[in-house]
């Protein structure tokens, strides 16, 4: 029987045949949230990496955002020449990543979709994503984040 749980498999088996250099870690006070994952951590939110999933004129698209930063639909929209973009409802979230709410990883996603990472993200070292449930975060470098989702990097923050 497997250690972890299903869906942390999926996140450890990309990885691996990915050649990532990154690490799962499991945490018993959960990390659903950024403030929660931060506090598991003991890091500053703002390397806790936010996927989000956005809704641009139909197609969904990863939105990847430091922890106590919120992203800008405006933006999103802009950066991809979309007319409009929204936030995804949680079920277009799982029908996207395959991942529900409080454990959405950045990869292997169910969905090809495009992915932006706000720039703010790659001047750390190292930042945290989530692993497929609430209990599991992946530590990754930024660059190997990028090139495991192929996200472009843009301001995506919400200036407001």
């Amino acid at each position: 029987m497997s250690e972890w749980p299903e869906l942390v498999e999926r996140v450890l088996t990309f990885l691996s045949e990915a050649g990532a250099e990154a690490r799962v870690e499991e945490f018993a006070e959960g990390t659903a949230t950024a403030e929660d994952a931060a506090k598991a951590l003991g890091c500053d939110p703002a390397l806790i990496v936010k996927t989000l999933v956005f809704e641009c004129d139909g197609r969904p698209v990863l939105v990847l955002v430091p922890g106590d930063r919120r992203a800008s639909a405006r933006k999103v929209a802009g950066a991809l020449g979309a007319s409009r973009a929204r936030i995804a409802s949680p079920a277009q979230v799982e029908e996207t990543t395959g991942f529900a709410l409080g454990g959405v990883a950045p990869f292997p996603l169910r969905v090809r979709a495009h992915a932006l990472i706000d720039q703010s993200l790659l001047t750390h070292p190292l930042v945290w994503t989530g692993a497929g449930s609430p209990l599991h975060m992946v530590g990754i470098s930024p660059a190997e984040l990028v090139r495991l989702t192929r996200a472009n990097a843009v301001d995506v923050i919400d200036d407001g």
